[in-house]
């Protein structure tokens, strides 16, 4: 897979969670759920790219948790 940078979203392949690129941390990539939640670590190579139905759910989820913020 193409390197996705700091914002992408991509697949975690060994779960199937969606996350958004976070940053890295040594080896790992940094993936926070869509809408947010708790960060969590991937090896590059599990990660996939995001079918176009899956995406625009995820960023959906992630307006509408910001719709929601005081």
């Amino acid at each position: 897979m193409n390197a996705v940078g700091e914002g992408g979203y991509v697949i975690d392949s060994r779960d199937g969670r969606i996350g958004r690129v976070t940053g890295r941390e040594g080896p790992y990539v940094q993936l926070r759920p869509p809408g947010g939640g708790r960060v969590g670590d991937c090896p590059p190579e599990a990660l996939r790219h995001v079918p176009p139905a899956l995406l625009l759910r995820a960023r959906v989820r992630e307006r509408n948790r910001q719709g929601r913020l005081p």
